[in-house]
């Protein structure tokens, strides 16, 4: 275990806090009684301007820093003045669970204070909600989703029982930037201040923002008006250590019959033994101490869960290692929750991202990471969880490599999985995350925005809801009239909306069933599966996030298939067994890879320097991914030859590398983003580099042309009522970059020979 950075932090000599004065005295007698000497950097900072109440706020502090009491603090001073007094503040978060959580802890103090809490999502009963629309004061816990059902269902009364709102605080900022749930969050903030006519000050919460502009431009969009309180304070030591594993058959990890005998013959189905190891040295390593575990997905979580739960049988000691995940009951999940927070016996949660972020589980000793880390940010997020109260946050990852033989392919034999991670640490030193990618046109979101206006209005114009949602300081800024237009005219054809004789718009008959139901209130949809199949032949399900097009290539089951088609309606893709010799293993992760990341696993294949993190086998893992960079030349070789295929290098994020994929799909060639490279089957680099000069040649293609290229565009919730026309604006918006491919593409041509991206 490795120590990579320590605290910043000193109390030495510091300044008398003036800002503490500023707080009311209920405020202060409440710090002094828990025992504070002082307030916090990020606490010292936002009193002042809080209580002013003239601009916008973000406020970036690591977890565990003391960010909901900085907002707090000073918001509940305001409270406590009586002209004041009859205010409401509504706190915004995530999660249903994190609301549950915050209630307690700010149920203690507001008690004190007689300043009534409303906790309100779909778990609250109707008695409790009522008592927030009876006095509509006090502080108001809330989801998205929820708030979006009180502009729905009480559309006519919001004016008066929002009326006297101060502040909006939206927790984990983070985790809404950039996505339809976070467009819906800033729709419903607008139609908040429409409704009062008034602009109430508004505080974002978080504890990894990779762009504070970006962030600032988020929270109130197309305003600069905002305050950034950024904490300079790591306020922890770090320990490391990154642990390499090779894959290999089950029965290749039991090394003689008495180990045999340790693992039922109900475990064999498991096609990774490597598995075994892990839990082995997870086991070793954490038991007798609280962890967080993360395995990156559901199936992962339930095969590590009961690995380690009979290792503890079959030991003969209580079992510490408990599931957590989204298809788990509530019931089970608040089982797992409750047993990490009591400290009195050691309780491990093997967990996807469903603990990330969210409910205070208390100080765990360490996080686990099997696999590589989904983002930086996400990796930064997890490792917050660990190491409170002036102990060191403490990181174990996990990595497995497959064996390499004559033919592996060169994207398996250069280690990306590990390469990838020990990229991610680095960045997560120099204390870099990923900015959200803040393009794209959300149709799918303005159209549950459109029947949700109508349902608080009773009705509306077109043009009033241009200047509700769009135009220059709407969350849907990037949408012009003509697009608004014909976006209705659209949802008029699927019977969504109607227009009365005097031209406002009401809920079809389609519509008004949408609007009713329950489901309305979420603006994301649950991620479907395609089912695989081949003839007659069900291979399973799997999740589709990358564009699949007639000749792409997918990884299923160990095998190389290429798609023969897509049927976006039955979720069903056909395949065919696809040739190039043994089927890559996909590295990486199912998030986006940020260009950052590429271009950092660039620069550690290049060097020579170990990192101080590795074990042995990681360290060995390295030398043959390093080995192999150089075998392959791919310091000056952006294209390399395998079988009949070639491969092309490009070290650059995966919006970009799908837009190349997609442009080579546009001529004919059967490509597939494969994560490290692009692999184009049936063509020579000589052939390849032709066609990439082609490309550059025409300036390649517009990225509507190439959105209608990608067979499965259908995503987002209420895409399946776009036209053909929005569906390839709006998909083309959020997914692809071609003016970055083109770039990327002609250093490519230019250099003739890569020599690495630009850090």
């Amino acid at each position: 275990m490795i120590l990579l950075t320590s605290s910043s932090n000193t109390t030495e000599n510091q300044e008398p806090s003036a800002s503490f004065f500023l707080l009311h005295e209920k405020i202060r007698r409440w710090v002094w009684s828990q025992g504070w000497t002082e307030l916090r950097e990020a606490q010292e900072a936002a009193i002042s301007p809080i209580l002013a109440g003239e601009k916008d706020i973000i406020i970036a502090a690591t977890t565990a820093s003391g960010k909901t009491e900085a907002a707090f603090l000073p918001i509940l001073s305001k409270l406590l003045d009586p002209a004041h007094a009859a205010s409401c503040v509504i706190y915004i978060s995530p999660l249903k669970a994190l609301i549950n959580d915050q209630f307690s802890r700010m149920e203690l103090l507001c008690d004190q204070l007689d300043i009534p809490v409303y906790p309100w999502h779909g778990d609250i009963s109707a008695s409790r909600k009522r008592k927030f629309f009876d006095e509509h004061k006090g502080i108001l816990l809330i989801t998205p989703e929820s708030l979006e059902s009180m502009f729905v269902n009480h559309g006519s009364s919001i004016a008066h029982i929002l009326e006297k709102t101060a502040y909006v605080v939206v927790d984990e900022l983070h985790s809404f930037v950039g996505s339809e749930r976070g467009c819906q969050l800033q729709s419903l903030l607008r139609r908040l201040e429409v409704t009062i006519k008034r602009t109430v000050p508004r505080i974002g919460l978080s504890a990894t923002l990779g762009d504070m502009q970006l962030a600032a431009d988020f929270l109130r969009p197309n305003v600069q008006n905002v305050d950034l309180i950024i904490s300079k304070s790591t306020g922890q030591e770090i320990k490391l250590l990154l642990r390499g594993f090779l894959e290999k058959e089950p029965l290749g990890e039991m090394d003689n019959e008495d180990i045999a005998l340790q693992h039922q013959s109900d475990d064999l189905d498991i096609a990774d033994g490597s598995i075994y190891a892990i839990s082995d040295s997870v086991y070793e390593s954490l038991r007798g101490t609280s962890n967080l575990i993360f395995a990156n997905s559901r199936a992962r979580v339930e095969t590590v869960a009961d690995l380690l739960r009979r290792k503890c049988e079959r030991n003969r000691v209580p079992n510490e290692f408990w599931p957590h995940h989204g298809s788990l009951s509530k019931e089970l999940r608040e089982d797992a929750e409750a047993a990490i927070k009591d400290k009195s016996r050691p309780v491990n949660v093997v967990c996807t991202s469903t603990l990330e972020m969210g409910i205070d589980i208390g100080a765990v000793n360490s996080i686990a990471q099997i696999g590589a880390p989904p983002s930086v940010a996400s990796m930064r997020q997890r490792l917050g969880r660990s190491g409170r109260r002036g102990n060191p946050a403490i990181l174990r990852i996990y990595i497995q490599e497959p064996e390499i033989c004559e033919d592996t392919p060169p994207s398996d034999s250069l280690r990306s999985d590990l390469v990838q991670s020990i990229a991610m640490v680095r960045l997560l030193i120099s204390k870099w995350n990923e900015p959200p990618r803040k393009n794209g046109l959300h149709l799918s979101t303005l159209v549950q925005q459109i029947l949700s206006s109508i349902a608080q209005y009773g009705g509306i114009t077109a043009t009033q809801l241009w200047q509700l949602l769009c135009g220059d300081q709407g969350p849907f800024s990037s949408v012009d009239r003509q697009m608004l237009v014909e976006l209705l005219r659209v949802m008029g054809h699927h019977k969504l909306i109607t227009q009365s004789s005097d031209g406002l718009l009401l809920h079809g008959a389609i519509g008004e069933r949408i609007v009713n139901h329950y489901s309305f209130y979420t603006a994301f949809v649950t991620q479907e599966e395609y089912r695989l199949i081949t003839g007659s032949r069900t291979l399973g399900t799997l999740p589709i996030d990358r564009p699949v097009s007639e000749g792409s290539l997918l990884i299923f089951g160990g095998t190389r298939w290429s798609v023969i088609s897509v049927d976006t309606q039955k979720k069903v893709i056909e395949l065919q067994p696809a040739g190039g010799g043994k089927a890559p293993i996909f590295g990486g992760q199912a998030g986006t890879v940020h260009d950052r990341i590429r271009q950092e696993m660039y620069a550690v294949y290049a060097e020579d320097e170990i990192p101080i993190f590795l074990d042995k086998q990681a360290i060995n893992l390295l030398h043959e991914a390093r080995g192999n960079f150089r075998r392959f030349d791919l310091s000056n070789n952006a294209i390399i030859r395998y079988g009949k295929s070639s491969l092309l290098f490009c070290w650059i994020g995966d919006v970009i590398m799908d837009t190349i994929t997609i442009m080579l799909h546009s001529r004919n060639l059967k490509a597939t983003n494969d994560g490290i490279a692009v692999t184009v089957l049936d063509i020579s680099p000589d052939d390849l580099m032709e066609h990439i000069r082609n490309i550059l040649d025409s300036k390649g293609v517009s990225e509507i042309e190439l959105a209608r290229i990608v067979s499965n565009k259908v995503r987002e919730k209420y895409d399946q009522y776009l036209s053909d026309a929005l569906l390839y604006q709006d998909y083309a918006s959020a997914r692809l970059d071609v003016s970055g491919a083109l770039q990327c593409l002609g250093k490519i041509v230019n250099n003739n020979s890569f020599g690495g991206p630009t850090l």
